[in-house]
């Protein structure tokens, strides 16, 4: 890959991946207001969002940030399956996106019932569900944990990551 292209992966991951951390936070904070208040046009309209932000925000950020991801791994020194930190962040976006799409169907049954037009006071326990904060708060750190080790790329190279140096060191000794 072109020092060109490569700053464009490296751009683009970084920001959908920065982005998509963004968006947790801000799920947070939607799944706090959601549990925690007592006006049920608040409680509402977090479940509703919570839902679009979903579809509309997360899941694309994922997709983005496991693309963006994977390009740069191809198209750099890096590889996907050479070092054992780039393995670690790869596993942990596909599971993290795994389980965000399956949640997300869980989330469209909240803001169905959320939407509900005869939705009370007295149903707010229906819909009280620490289930999106928990599964925000664990994304949250599934994440930081990936800036992490992007930041501090802790040594270590797969089997497969040891036999490709030992073949790159031998052709620049033939």
């Amino acid at each position: 890959m072109t020092p060109r292209w490569r700053r464009l992966a490296l751009t683009a991951h970084m920001t959908s991946s920065v982005g998509w951390l963004g968006a947790v936070a801000v799920f947070v904070a939607l799944a706090v207001a959601g549990l925690t208040s007592r006006d049920v046009l608040v409680v509402r309209a977090a479940y509703v969002a919570m839902d679009w932000a979903g579809w509309f925000i997360l899941v694309p950020l994922a997709f983005a940030s496991f693309v963006s991801g994977t390009v740069q791994g191809l198209g750099t020194s890096w590889g996907l399956f050479r070092n054992y930190w780039v393995l670690a962040k790869l596993s942990l976006t596909v599971v993290a996106t795994i389980v965000l799409l399956l949640y997300t169907r869980t989330l469209g049954l909240l803001a169905g019932l959320a939407a509900e037009p005869a939705l009370s006071g007295a149903d707010l326990g229906q819909l009280r569900s620490p289930s999106p904060l928990v599964h925000a708060g664990a994304a949250l750190l599934v994440l930081l944990l990936a800036v992490t080790l992007s930041v501090y790329k802790p040594r270590g190279l797969t089997r497969y990551g040891q036999r490709r140096q030992r073949e790159q060191r031998a052709q620049r000794r033939a």
